[in-house]
């Protein structure tokens, strides 16, 4: 039997990457949904949240599936995010990643998804649909 290296649940919705304002209050829209990521610095306000809760003001770039990484995954896990990378860059798909403290998330443009999925099985990655 061949070993799984780690298992992805792919989330059922679509979602956004959002760039507002460094000085935006973080919207009320951003905030629902099973999956969403606020990032500040000093240069901008970036969300990741579900597309449907997205008003057509805000600059995003929509259409994104999510792959979980099932975890927890511990701290001294290395290489995680760089061998799925990898795996996906020799095949031509971009990703954006987000981490978390107990896992990461990896964005995969929908065009790709079924190419993505489909090559990270062929590696030995179990995907939860």
């Amino acid at each position: 039997m061949v070993e799984k290296i780690l298992t992805m649940r792919l989330l059922k919705d679509k979602y956004g990457v959002c760039r507002l304002d460094k000085n935006e209050l973080i919207p009320a829209w951003a905030q629902k949904g099973e999956f969403f990521s606020i990032t500040h610095t000093k240069d901008e306000l970036s969300i990741v949240c579900y597309e449907d809760n997205i008003p057509e003001s805000i600059k995003c770039e929509k259409d994104w599936n999510v792959l979980k990484i099932e975890g927890p995954l511990d701290f001294s896990l290395i290489g995680i995010l760089s061998s799925i990378s990898l795996i996906l860059a020799n095949k031509g798909i971009s990703i954006f990643a987000v981490s978390t403290y107990d896992t990461d998330y990896i964005l995969i443009k929908n065009k790709d998804i079924d190419k993505a999925v489909n090559s990270l099985i062929e590696e030995r990655y179990e995907i939860i649909k």
